[in-house]
């Protein structure tokens, strides 16, 4: 008796190894798997300026680091929460904010650089993305990556359509081909809803994010620069949604996923990218972090 719908995974036509430098940027499930790898023994930086939910804010981000771009004091993104008293960036993570600008603008640039250093030397780069949703300052148009729980008449709501996603993307990995030739890219669509925008809206984001990276996987395939191996499409929503649909593999806030559907997740990864040896090596390397990490307790 079949009681799931089982998604047929084809072999990437490239393989993830042991010892391997991989970049993940994306929304919080890019964390999930993120967490994974680095317990596996793989060199991983994981959501370096914080999670990132939509294409627009992910580009934005990759192309800054490319270009080692500087923060001043000056930069449009730095802006003063004045109930408390904080400095935030509309394009980064509220653990860079800091009560003094100099040190949060030395963070901001500190990981610019280490990202850029980091992306020129990687093997792999894992793309989550979460939503087709995106906001802007009223001001000035400004695309914003968190809103810092600022007020929502300061931000117009956007949706992105596929082709704004391919254009942006299809330059983006030109670009990222040209300073690193060796880089593979996988893209995943997350299988977190985010049930803010309304689940009818959620699925409809989803499937502008699903058909926008099967034009960008199909592209890339073709085009010369990526030598037809550029990247490839991993589908953790739809494993979430047809193999796991229950919500037993959910959290208790019934839209993240469960542990166990993390860990069922990251198994049909391993099976996808890695082979033999290196799912060896992972296991091992997941033992002894595991030994590290307990504590003796001391009667």
């Amino acid at each position: 008796m079949v009681l799931t719908t089982k998604i047929d995974i084809p072999k990437a036509d490239f393989e993830v190894s042991s010892g391997q430098k991989i970049l993940l940027l994306g929304s919080c499930f890019a964390d999930e798997i993120g967490e994974k790898l680095v317990r596996g023994g793989f060199d991983a930086m994981v959501n370096p300026f914080g999670t990132l939910y939509n294409p627009a804010s992910i580009a934005v981000s990759l192309l800054r680091s490319i270009s080692e771009h500087e923060y001043t004091k000056t930069s449009a993104e730095l802006i003063h929460d004045d109930i408390q008293d904080v400095w935030h960036s509309w394009m980064h993570h509220s653990k860079f904010s800091s009560p003094d600008k100099e040190n949060l603008i030395e963070k901001l640039n500190a990981t610019t650089m280490q990202v850029s250093d980091f992306l020129r030397e990687a093997d792999v780069l894992i793309i989550t993305l979460g939503t087709a949703i995106v906001y802007r300052l009223k001001e000035n148009g400004m695309l914003v990556a968190n809103c810092h729980k600022q007020l929502d008449s300061l931000f117009d709501r956007q949706r992105l359509s596929a082709y704004d996603i391919v254009d942006q993307w299809s330059m983006l990995l030109q670009l990222l081909a040209s300073i690193n030739p060796k880089l593979r890219i996988v893209f995943t669509v997350s299988p977190i809803r985010h049930k803010r925008d309304g689940l009818h809206i959620n699925q409809i984001s989803k499937g502008i994010l699903l058909q926008a990276v099967d034009e960008i996987v199909a592209t890339s395939r073709q085009h010369a620069n990526f030598g037809g191996l550029g990247a490839s499409y991993f589908p953790a929503y739809e494993i979430m949604l047809d193999e796991l649909r229950d919500y037993r593999f959910y959290a208790d806030d019934m839209i993240h996923p469960s542990p166990l559907a993390v860990e069922y997740i990251w198994q049909r990864f391993q099976d996808t990218y890695f082979n033999n040896k290196t799912k060896d090596e992972v296991a091992k390397a997941t033992k002894a972090f595991a030994r590290l990490q307990h504590k003796t307790i001391v009667k």
